[in-house]
C-alpha cells in the first residue's frame, strides 16, 4: 500500500525533527513525505533538509505564507502546495501536523483498516498529551472524530469528497462529506500519537469566532450550533469560548457567509448530528 504524507509546517523547528524521525522508523514506511515550510522564520527548513539528505522519499517545499493568522485556510493552502507536488500513484494520502510523534506501527495499522474494509474512507488514531510523566488522551473531540492533525484518506474517498475546505471546520466537513458519500470513518483508540504542542495552549478569540462561523457554513442551524458550541467550550474548559463561538455563528449568519456544503449535504449533516445526539441519551 502506497502512502503519501503531506506535512504543513510553520515555525516547527522544535518539533519537526521528532515527527520525521518517528515516520522514518515506521514498520510500514511511507512512499513519499512532503514537508511544506509555510514561511517559517526559525530553523524548520534546516531540520527538514537534514532528513532529505538521508531519505530520498522526503521532500521539502518552500511556501511564502501570508502573515495573517487564518485558522483553517492557512494550513489547507499549505497542504495543497505539497499535494500538487505528488503524482496520483497512491493508495492513501495523509495530512499530518509537524508536532507529533507517531508510534512505530501507526502507518501499518492505518493501512490494515483500508485493506480489510473497502468502505473505510478515512482512518486515524488519537492525540495524547503529557501530564507529568504520563501520556494521556487529549480529550477534545468525540471518539468518532479524527483530528485534523492525523488525517488519512483512501484515494477514492479523498477524490470524491472534493478539495478540503480552506476554512475553519475543514476537518469536520471532510468526515461529514465522506459519510454523505457512503464511506466509513474509522478511529482507533489504541493508536495514541504524542502531541508535543497540545491544542489550545494559546486560545485566540479570533479562532473561536472562526469556529462559530464554521458551524454556520456547515449548515448546522442555530440549535445544533448552540449545542456544539457548549460541548466544545466544555471540552476546552473555557466558558468564554462559548461566547466567541456563538458570536462567530451569528456574525456569519447576518453576513450570509457562503456555505461550505450544498443544501442536500446540509440536510444529511443535520440529520446525522441529531441522530448522534439522540444516541447519547438513549
Amino acid at each position: 500500500m502506497r502512502i503519501y504524507i503531506v506535512i504543513p509546517a510553520h515555525n516547527e523547528g522544535g518539533f519537526i525533527g521528532q515527527t520525521l524521525e518517528s515516520l522514518t522508523q515506521q514498520t510500514l514506511l511511507p512512499t513519499r513525505i512532503v514537508v511544506v515550510d509555510d514561511g517559517s522564520t526559525d530553523n524548520t527548513s534546516e531540520i527538514v533538509k537534514s532528513f532529505t539528505d538521508k531519505f530520498d522519499y522526503i521532500e521539502l517545499v518552500q511556501n511564502s505564507a501570508s502573515g495573517e493568522h487564518a485558522p483553517g485556510s492557512k494550513v489547507i493552502n499549505a497542504f495543497y502546495k505539497g499535494y500538487y507536488r505528488l503524482d496520483d500513484n497512491f493508495d492513501v494520502i495523509c495530512k499530518f501536523d509537524a508536532d507529533l510523534i507517531f508510534p512505530e506501527n501507526y502507518l501499518e495499522k492505518i493501512a490494515s483498516y483500508f485493506e480489510i474494509d473497502p468502505q473505510a474512507g478515512m482512518a486515524g488514531g488519537f492525540c495524547s498529551i503529557q501530564r507529568k510523566d504520563q501520556w494521556i488522551p487529549e480529550n477534545l473531540t468525540g471518539k468518532d472524530h479524527i483530528r485534523g492533525a492525523l488525517k488519512a484518506y483512501r484515494k477514492h474517498c479523498f477524490i470524491q469528497i472534493g478539495e478540503l475546505k480552506p476554512a475553519m471546520g475543514w476537518d469536520t466537513a471532510d468526515e461529514l462529506l465522506a459519510r454523505f458519500h457512503g464511506w466509513k470513518v474509522i478511529t482507533d483508540e489504541t493508536l495514541l500519537v504524542r502531541h508535543l504542542r497540545p491544542t489550545g495552549m494559546n486560545y485566540f478569540e479570533h479562532s473561536g469566532r472562526k469556529q462559530g462561523e464554521a458551524f454556520y457554513r456547515l449548515r448546522y442551524g442555530t440549535l445544533l450550533s448552540l449545542i456544539a458550541s457548549a460541548k466544545l467550550a466544555a471540552m476546552k474548559a473555557n466558558p468564554f469560548a462559548f461566547l466567541h463561538y456563538i458570536s462567530g455563528y451569528f456574525n456569519a449568519k447576518n453576513k450570509k457567509r457562503p456555505f461550505l456544503v450544498s443544501e442536500e449535504e446540509g440536510r444529511f449533516i443535520r440529520k446525522l448530528r441529531w441522530a448522534n445526539i439522540r444516541k447519547k441519551f438513549a
